[in-house]
């Protein structure tokens, strides 16, 4: 069997791949989307480091996507790829197949006057740019989230006061199964940047609702997002965003500057000294380096207030 990108399916159980699909290795079965092995993923998260993908799927469409998980083994893990903020991948890898949603997901349109369709792999910042120029209003918080809409939905994105919970309509997914469902917005039982979308499950789809505004009034929101998020957050490093969930009655950030972590280094990782709830890579840090100083931060931090911080940002793959 060829192990070339635009030709290779994951192999069955017990060949030498140690990844299955379940169908016959025609030209009829292959998918229509681009499949790499041993794909490396530090280019394509916001840290810079990490692991390979033992296998990355960027799909033609929802349905190559859907016949693509329909006929991989059931085993075989499979996780979806964002624009790679909010995430540590371990620099051992991530086994099975990481999914990525190429510009085919990436679309956004209003379909009426308060409600835009969006899909998957579109960033926040074209979802609020569009619903700007539609004069939909309540959705301005996405620009400042540096994520798409699969993660929006999955993780109950927020910021400013706002979260997805609040604008979302529906959403497709396509199951681990292969199976197409659209799923209302109260079947995932929102709670704190968390969402019990089914495990395995990928975001192809959004709707949102917003009100009517005005274009001026909203571009005017959006800048003073823009201006607010440039001053106070470590923008043009190479972070992971926010690094812990705020607790009850808490802000992450003031936990750890009060615990002495400004400025603390672990190798080339650093908690950001303008905001203590990034964590930065200064050029040479290991994954290992950063989840590290993350677990160092929490450490102190229970010590000296008794609070456990939970992290917000996904940890995925293998130790090296």
């Amino acid at each position: 069997m060829s192990l070339e990108a635009t030709n290779c399916v994951p192999a069955k159980a017990g060949t030498q791949s140690g990844l299955p699909p379940s169908r016959e290795h025609n030209a009829g079965s292959r998918p229509e989307g681009r499949l790499t092995p041993q794909a490396p993923l530090a280019p394509l998260v916001w840290f810079k480091a990490g692991g390979a993908a033992e296998w990355l799927f960027e799909p033609k469409d929802a349905e190559d996507l859907a016949a693509f998980l329909r006929d991989l083994d059931p085993t075989v893990p499979v996780m979806a790829l964002g624009l790679g903020s909010n995430l540590i991948v371990r620099d051992g890898g991530v086994p099975g197949v990481i999914v990525r949603l190429g510009k085919a997901f990436a679309r956004v349109e209003a379909i009426d006057a308060v409600t835009l369709r969006c899909g998957g792999g579109a960033s926040g910042i074209l979802v609020s740019s569009t619903a700007r120029d539609a004069g939909i209003a309540g959705v301005e918080f996405l620009r400042s989230i540096p994520g798409t809409v699969g993660g929006f939905v999955r993780m109950n994105g927020g910021a400013y006061g706002r979260e997805t919970a609040e604008i979302l309509v529906e959403c497709e997914v396509v199951l681990r199964s292969g199976k197409r469902r659209v799923l209302a917005a109260s079947d995932l039982n929102y709670t704190y940047r968390h969402s019990e979308l089914p495990e395995g499950a990928i975001v192809v789809s959004a709707t949102f609702r917003g009100q009517p505004g005005e274009p001026a009034v909203i571009k005017a929101e959006m800048d003073r997002i823009a201006a607010e998020r440039e001053a106070s957050q470590p923008l043009r490093s190479r972070t992971g965003g926010s690094t812990f969930k705020n607790p009850d009655g808490y802000k992450a950030w003031a936990l750890i500057d009060a615990a002495g972590c400004r400025g603390l280094r672990r190798g080339d990782a650093q908690v950001s000294e303008k905001h203590c709830n990034f964590l930065l890579n200064l050029g040479g840090a290991t994954s290992a380096d950063i989840e590290a100083l993350g677990e160092e931060v929490r450490a102190k931090v229970k010590a000296h207030s008794g609070v456990t911080l939970e992290w917000e940002i996904q940890r995925v793959g293998a130790a090296k």
